[in-house]
């Protein structure tokens, strides 16, 4: 028995050697890290909103009839006066010829009536016609001349339909998809059908809303600080583009949409690299005001849980603190804003967010 007491003791000892030097010799994590930068920021707030050409057509059917041709491709850029689709002519130069045929009716017509009309006036000299027939030759002179009129002006509208026919471009630039494909049959007689829609897209504006409360703190009560803060507004798109682009805002709404509170605003801005489509998708960046002190940190150090956005922070026992924060813009796209949790002074991890606990004991390495 006194040999087991000293046996369970010496192992008792080395155990807790063992421990001890585990614990002597275990190496306390290295962590990077910063202190916030504090800066003057121009703040903005991020609005939603589409970018439109300036100026679009319709290219519209005016007469009636199979759809023969389509004479460019979707998409395609077309140049005013092209030739884009073609009606089915027959009926319509039917019409001319009948309309022309009608116009030398008439000039015949005439030029009987003016004859008769002057042999009329010789033979009332002579008494050998009553002054009846003289009115009355006049009255058919007359009228065989309207008859001209009114030939020529069925002979134009036959000819402006016959030219209908061919359907141009009434502008330059990028034409849609068609609306009918060949073979259909248009009704353009009752009232114009769209075709397609031509989009001058060498100049585009983007459009989007406001919040009214929010544009009276950017223009901060003066309207004189609208031409200084509404140009070269930075423009974002879903997909990253080669060029970057910005817009003069030069339109606002006169008044309040009263369902939704906002203000439509406008920009205009250059298409010269044709990356620019009508309907695409853009974030506006609209400045509103400056922070003279803005507490900026890396975007990438800044976590995120159910509570909110977090940092790491090593306090000054160089324990690791788990600090909530409330963020806000982003900043030269790797600063994020931090509006309320830290302080110029504090330390927070910049790296290895994953590798860290609360409360952990570790060597901040400043960089």
């Amino acid at each position: 028995m006194r040999y087991l007491y000293l046996f369970l003791a010496m192992v008792l000892v080395m155990s807790g050697c063992h421990k001890k030097e585990k614990s002597d010799g275990e190496m306390v994590p290295e962590v990077q890290v910063a202190s916030p930068t504090v800066d003057s920021v121009t703040l903005h707030r991020t609005y939603p909103g589409y970018i439109r050409a300036l100026n679009s057509a319709d290219i519209v059917a005016r007469v009636s009839g199979q759809l023969l041709t389509q004479n460019y491709k979707e998409g395609d850029y077309v140049s005013k006066g092209q030739v884009l689709f073609t009606i089915e002519p027959s009926k319509y130069r039917d019409a001319v010829q009948q309309a022309q045929a009608a116009l030398k009716t008439a000039e015949s017509q005439y030029a009987y009536a003016s004859r008769q009309y002057e042999a009329m006036k010789k033979a009332i000299q002579a008494d050998a016609v009553s002054e009846m027939e003289v009115l009355q030759a006049e009255s058919s002179m007359n009228t065989a001349k309207a008859s001209i009129q009114n030939a020529r002006a069925a002979l134009a509208t036959a000819q402006e339909n016959l030219g209908y026919c061919t359907v141009r471009a009434t502008r330059s630039g990028h034409c849609s998809i068609a609306t009918l494909s060949t073979g259909n049959f248009v009704n353009g007689e009752g009232a114009p059908v769209t075709l397609a829609t031509i989009y001058d897209d060498s100049d585009v504006k983007a459009v989007f809303e406001i919040e009214d409360a929010q544009y009276e703190i950017m223009m901060n009560g003066n309207r004189a600080n609208e031409n200084k803060l509404l140009r070269a507004i930075p423009l974002k798109f879903q997909q990253v583009l080669p060029h970057s682009y910005s817009a003069d805002l030069y339109y606002v709404s006169p008044n309040v949409e009263t369902s939704t509170g906002t203000i439509t605003i406008e920009g205009h801005l250059a298409n010269k690299y044709k990356e620019l489509k009508d309907g695409m998708y853009v974030s506006v960046d609209l400045p509103y005001g400056t922070d003279p002190k803005a507490i900026l940190i890396k975007d990438a150090s800044i976590g995120t849980d159910q509570l909110g956005k977090y940092v790491y922070v090593v306090n000054d026992s160089n324990k690791v603190v788990y600090t909530p924060i409330e963020v806000g813009e982003l900043y030269q796209d790797s600063l994020r804003i931090v509006n309320k949790g830290l302080t110029p002074k504090d330390r927070y991890i910049t790296k290895a967010l994953l590798t860290v606990r609360n409360g952990e004991t570790v060597k901040p390495v400043t960089h």
